[in-house]
């Protein structure tokens, strides 16, 4: 009692030298849930601006230059009202979104651009050089802030931002992070050098293994897999029972947030730390927002990942309206729905994590399995004629799938079959076990007691045997 007294106190320190972010029109919608927006700057300065040393730059592998204030990391994490679970959602860097005043962008570009424009109009108006900075950090925050919003939807309640240090610091702070490879890695770009199989890596090696992009099978949307997993384990270590009655544990983590990470003006972190000791006994589940194509191209030939909005918002209307399957007529229908997944992809796994975010949707579970019939160029959704409009909803759900009519099914249930095109829900990752078939996967919850963090959720699935393999 005494060692948790004293952590809890070291967490309430923290609040009084934290770096604020202000300004953001935080909250304008109250459903009890809390909604964060975190944020991975790539920035070489510490939280307060402060440059970082010679030998931390080194340490991060990323070279001397300045950088572009790209925030290649966007994660909406949703925490119901009960604390007991929480959904992170990826969004992928290259997003090609709405950009008010700059018709689209891709999304990871706004927060930098908005900076210099108004860091450059400030400085050419006279404004004090530091005071500019302030100001043009406030604007491209504030229209990233917006931009995510106008995505998603959603009404985003707390904001949080980490520069690339942080990673390290927070790796370090709790003893490292336990994550498992498919295949041995060599990058020189990001500095991963890794044998496969699980390992524990130290702070300098996290970062480098959530930036690699460059020899990965899916490129981004393996490093969004990777980013998840380290989440995943990190998130385990710091909430674990052990971390949190260690004063000095909790002092290291401490001490790793006021130097590297941006909270808003308005979040109490003592109230949001007491609201973690319901969701250490709970799950985190981690998901990536649908996509339309992942090598997207602009009218100038840019590579983009294109993107939906309308799909986009349906998305973040399911994963609010699964938190109970029973508060709407539409969502309690949905249990009387069986849906089987057979996948004709070629992605391991795929079909097992597609099934299980279905059921986390409130869907019945069907049957699981690689595709038996004739092979599918595009992902569909096969339906008796009375469940069109199942299927329709359900399609959505998937991010906008074909339809199709068999009246071989029987009524209340409908098949999806997973082709190399499928990008909606489930997509983040591949099976748990490199060697198992596709048809296979499995979940545990998120462990407070045990030595090595687990991991659980929708694309994310933990193994009792440690953390998932990834590519």
């Amino acid at each position: 009692m005494v060692a948790t007294g004293i952590a809890w106190s070291t967490v309430d320190s923290v609040q009084s030298d934290l770096a604020t972010a202000a300004g953001l029109g935080l909250g304008t919608t109250d459903d009890g849930a809390i909604d964060i927006l975190l944020v991975g700057i790539d920035s070489r300065t510490d939280a307060h601006g402060n440059p970082l040393s010679d030998q931390e730059r080194a340490m991060l592998f990323a070279g001397d230059d300045e950088g572009s204030n790209n925030t290649d990391t966007i994660i909406l994490v949703r925490i119901p009202a009960d604390g007991s679970s929480a959904t992170a959602v990826s969004i992928p860097r290259d997003s090609y979104v709405a950009f008010a005043g700059h018709g689209k962008a891709k999304i990871n570009s706004i927060y930098g651009t908005v900076r210099e424009e108004t860091r450059s109009k400030l400085v050419e108006a006279g404004t004090d050089g530091t005071a500019a900075e302030q100001q043009a950090t406030e604007a491209g925050r504030e229209a990233l802030f917006n931009a995510v919003e106008t995505l998603t939807g959603v009404s985003v309640d707390r904001y949080a931002e980490i520069g690339l240090l942080g990673f390290v610091l927070l790796t370090d702070a709790v003893g490292g992070v336990d994550v498992c490879l498919n295949n041995p890695v060599d990058d020189p770009y990001s500095g991963a050098n890794f044998p496969a199989g699980p390992q524990r890596l130290n702070g300098s090696q996290a970062l480098s293994f959530v930036r690699q992009r460059h020899g990965l099978p899916r490129g981004d949307l393996d490093r969004i897999v990777r980013q998840q997993a380290f989440m995943a384990s990190l998130a385990g270590a710091a909430i674990s029972s052990r971390t949190l009655t260690d004063p000095a544990a909790v002092g290291r983590i401490s001490q790793a947030i006021e130097r590297s990470v941006v909270l808003d003006a308005q979040w109490n972190v003592l109230d949001f730390a007491s609201r973690l000791q319901n969701l250490a006994a709970g799950s985190v589940h981690f998901e990536t927002i649908p996509v339309v194509d992942l090598d997207g191209r602009t009218a100038s030939g840019e590579s983009v990942v294109d993107v939906n909005q309308g799909d986009v918002r349906v998305f973040f209307e399911n994963l609010v309206n699964r938190e109970d399957p029973t508060t709407t007529p539409e969502t309690a229908g949905r249990a009387a729905l069986t849906v089987d997944v057979a996948n004709d992809s070629g992605v391991e796994g795929l079909a097992a994590t597609v099934s299980q975010t279905l059921t986390g949707m409130g869907y019945g579970a069907g049957t699981v399995g690689n595709n038996d019939g004739s092979p599918v160029s595009e992902t569909t959704v096969r339906a008796n004629s009375d469940d069109r409009d199942a299927a329709n909803e359900l399609a959505d759900a998937l991010g906008g799938v074909t339809v199709e009519e068999d009246n071989s099914l029987p009524s209340g249930t409908v098949q999806v079959v997973l082709a190399g095109d499928y990008s909606g829900p489930g997509i983040g990752t591949p099976s748990t076990d490199s060697a198992a078939p596709s048809d296979s996967s499995a979940s545990s919850d998120v462990s407070a007691t045990s030595s090595v963090p687990e991991m659980t959720g929708t694309t994310v699935v933990a193994s009792t045997d440690g953390p998932p393999c990834v590519n």
